[in-house]
């Protein structure tokens, strides 16, 4: 029969503590913070336009189109052009789809530009 000390058993409890702390944190990340390590923010303002619209001025266009959420997401994954003028809305497939759609519901829940 083999005795562990305490020591032993206390470097696998601990990695798990911070394994487990870990994905709280990061499902816990609110959709503006996914927006932020998505780069979104680089091209899109909150309220106005920078190189693309900004989120207020895509809600306010989409502001009861009950389809507009799913739309959105797929124009997050797989890019667009046309439908603001020139600018090109670049592909972004390292957005998974949940995340893609997470984004598209604050995206239209912003409120309306002043």
């Amino acid at each position: 029969m083999t005795i562990q000390t305490p020591g032993k058993l206390l470097l696998p409890f601990l990695t798990g503590c911070v394994m487990a702390i870990h994905s709280l944190c990061a499902a816990a990340q609110t959709p503006a913070d996914l927006a932020r390590r998505n780069a979104c923010m680089a091209c899109h303002g909150l309220v106005h336009k920078q190189v693309g619209p900004g989120f207020a001025q895509i809600a306010e266009r989409y502001r009861g189109d009950a389809e507009a959420a799913a739309r959105l997401a797929g124009k997050i994954r797989d890019g667009s052009v046309g439908t603001w003028g020139r600018v090109i809305m670049p592909r972004q497939p390292q957005v998974s789809q949940a995340d893609a759609q997470l984004l598209s519901q604050w995206i239209l829940s912003q409120p309306t530009p002043r």
